[in-house]
């Protein structure tokens, strides 16, 4: 409902009750990411428009950009061809609204192994691919970062893990689904961005193994960020000496 001023109007304990509704204890394979905005697309019709005006704003301020938006939680290509049209949609309209243009970049995260292996189909609707790793591990190795403290200490001393897999990737699984993920994506578009966002972003090991597998770049929490630089580095100067 909206009133004469055009804001909307919604009834407060009605909208505490729908909070409430909605609520999940851990919702990490719950009702979050893409599927929120395939049940209540107005959400993501929210944020993107926010995103548009903001970028309208600063194109008019003078500023040169390219949004990168990003849809998380991807398992399916129509997930995200349903949503990559809203957000097209939704942009579009807010640029001639403000009669301001930017250039701009739709792409999904890769955190679900479905993902991984079907990511010559999803790539026909994303502009770029972001690898979500801590998630991709939970739901590829079946653990929860919530409570896998509990056991892993066990796992890791009698080594069944290498290294903590939240910490430092585990090459051999969560590893081959992204390095399946960047060459099925670059199957269909051979400039495919890809990279990583999550802590193993800022781990020098799993820097090492993104730089050898093709990624772009890596993203980590910032106190991470000198170490990963250092990694990164690192990585490309190994890989220019292999091959010379």
């Amino acid at each position: 409902m909206l009133d004469l001023s055009g804001r909307i109007k919604i009834d407060l304990e009605k909208l505490r009750s729908k909070v409430r509704a909605l609520h999940e204890f851990n919702p990490m394979l719950g009702h979050r990411g893409c599927r929120l905005a395939i049940t209540y697309p107005e959400i993501y019709e929210m944020q993107v428009r926010a995103i548009a005006e903001a970028a309208c704003d600063l194109v008019k301020e003078g500023e040169t950009l390219t949004p990168e938006i990003m849809i998380p939680l991807v398992g399916v290509d129509k997930e995200l061809e349903i949503l990559r049209k809203l957000t097209v949609f939704t942009v579009e309209k807010v640029q001639k609204e403000k009669a301001q243009k930017f250039a701009y970049l739709v792409g999904t995260m890769i955190e679900l192994p479905r993902a991984a292996v079907t990511a010559d189909i999803i790539a026909d609707h994303a502009d770029f691919f972001s690898f979500g790793t801590n998630d991709l591990t939970q739901t590829t190795l079946g653990l929860s970062r919530d409570d896998s403290g509990r056991f892993l200490g066990s796992y890791v001393s009698q080594g069944i893990f290498a290294k903590d897999p939240f910490v430092s990737i585990d090459r051999a699984g969560v590893g081959t689904l992204v390095k399946s993920g960047v060459d099925l994506g670059r199957r269909t578009k051979p400039d495919l961005k890809t990279g990583v966002c999550g802590e193993h972003g800022g781990d020098p090991d799993s820097v090492e193994f993104f730089h050898s597998v093709g990624l772009d770049y890596v993203s980590c929490s910032p106190y991470r960020v000198p170490i990963a630089r250092l990694a990164a580095a690192r990585a490309a100067i190994q890989s220019r000496k292999t091959h010379h």
